[in-house]
């Protein structure tokens, strides 16, 4: 019997750091160079919320602690590699000796105000996910 076609599912997470949002620029297609929100495909065994802080640590150096869901994003043309639902997560550093380094899938690390976040472009639906992030944070 041959496995069902379903979306794979992603996690992005909006880190909060010192009042600021942490962003990578892509190393890899698609949306090389751009920046991104830290985030990452779902491994087999692992919960979303497992995920988010994996993938925000391999990418951004930052060991950070969920606050809460932003919500869940599953356009199927939001990614052109094919459909992706992405869960997105706020956060924030679990202690305050992280030191923000840009590693694993990110060229490079950036430290954006949120002042600043709507003057960029940002790679997938990410502007989308930061606008309601900036929401909550804002509450």
């Amino acid at each position: 019997m041959s496995k069902p076609e379903t979306p794979l599912l992603t996690v992005d997470a909006v880190i909060l750091y010192n009042s600021k949002i942490v962003l990578i620029r892509r190393k890899n297609p698609p949306f090389q160079g751009q920046l991104a929100l830290p985030g990452g495909f779902v491994d087999i065994g692992e919960t979303v919320e497992q995920a988010c802080i994996r993938e925000a640590k391999e990418e951004t150096n930052i060991k950070v602690k969920i606050k809460e869901l932003i919500g869940v994003y599953s356009d199927p043309e939001r990614d052109p590699r094919g459909h992706t639902v992405s869960i997105a997560f706020l956060c924030e550093p679990a202690t305050k000796k992280e030191k923000p380094l840009a590693k694993d899938d990110a060229a490079s690390l950036e430290i954006i105000s949120i002042e600043e976040l709507f003057s960029k472009k940002y790679a997938f639906d990410h502007y989308k996910i930061l606008k309601k992030g900036v929401k909550l944070i804002k509450k």
